[in-house]
């Protein structure tokens, strides 16, 4: 097993190929690898990469051992699941899982990730302590942003999330969207990330007219397909909330003269990495940074 020390609290766990394509390793048997680990005892975060095949295998497996052993994970505040790069499985191919029973097994978690949409479950949300959820992916499903939607998440700080588009997993629309903005109850959050997508001048009209925006400090519209469309609207309203102290716009398609207005804002922003439309028989297409 590949074993990193990503900092002095957190680790990283993912197996290599030949470990796992003769079948002796899976995800069960990682998390009972991961507990072996003589440093996990001291750990506050893991990380788990590849746990081999996760284009044909999800995780419910590794989901399940963690349950199960919940209260030999009672020290663990920082979990990501899924956290491999394209080399090992494009993110559009990782199996995820269902997290129904996470929840209440880790109370003691501050901060959840999880890379990749495909068969995920996050049930019934239900917790006092976690701070940041965040969900990568290149299609999120319109059933998981329901449940996020209907949260109990009283401590929530941080929500990050990949929309993506449509050949990936994302069949909702900009009223989805509408509907989770409206409907959620976040009252410490401060973080809001809405990103990667392919409706992204849709998605910055909405988020600019919810109940949200007046307690946010970080707004991050990032990697997807926003236009000047989408930057005039963020250049009228967000003077009259100087809560926001962040924007986050880095993969954009805006005009120079947008960008060069953007930079003169009297916050911090980041319009890095301009992209150019694909024209394709006269058809402009603006696809978001992370699809599959």
């Amino acid at each position: 097993m590949e074993i990193v020390r990503v900092d002095e609290v957190t680790k990283y766990y993912a197996y290599e190929y030949d470990e796992y394509e003769n079948g002796d390793k899976s995800s069960e048997t990682m998390i009972e690898e991961i507990m072996e680990d003589p440093d996990f005892p001291g750990l506050k975060g893991i990380q788990i990469g590849d746990w081999g095949d996760a284009w044909d295998d999800d995780c419910q497996l590794l989901i399940n051992k963690i349950v199960e052993h919940k209260d030999r994970f009672s020290h663990i505040e920082r979990l990501f699941i899924g956290d491999m790069d394209f080399e090992a499985c494009e993110v559009s191919w990782i199996m995820q899982g269902n997290y129904s029973e996470l929840w209440a097994a880790m109370p003691q978690l501050k901060s959840l990730t999880i890379k990749g949409s495909m068969e995920l479950e996050l049930g019934t949300i239900c917790h006092e302590n976690l701070e940041e959820l965040t969900i990568i992916c290149g299609g999120l499903p319109e059933y998981v942003i329901e449940s996020i939607r209907d949260a109990k998440l009283p401590n929530l700080k941080k929500l990050l999330l990949y929309i993506g588009v449509e050949d990936y997993g994302f069949d909702g629309d900009v009223d989805t969207i509408k509907d989770l903005l409206e409907k959620a109850e976040f009252p410490k959050l401060t973080y809001l990330g809405l990103t990667d997508s392919e409706i992204q001048d849709e998605i910055t009209e909405v988020v600019l007219n919810s109940k949200l925006i007046g307690q946010l400090e970080t707004l991050d519209l990032s990697m997807g397909s926003l236009t000047d469309k989408g930057a005039n609207l963020l250049l009228e309203k967000l003077p009259s909330y100087p809560n926001i102290k962040v924007l986050d716009l880095h993969y954009h398609y805006l005009t120079d003269k947008m960008v060069r207005t953007l930079e003169s804002f009297p916050i911090d922003v980041d319009v890095s990495e301009k992209n150019e439309p694909d024209n394709w028989n006269g058809q402009l297409y603006m696809t978001p940074m992370l699809t599959e």
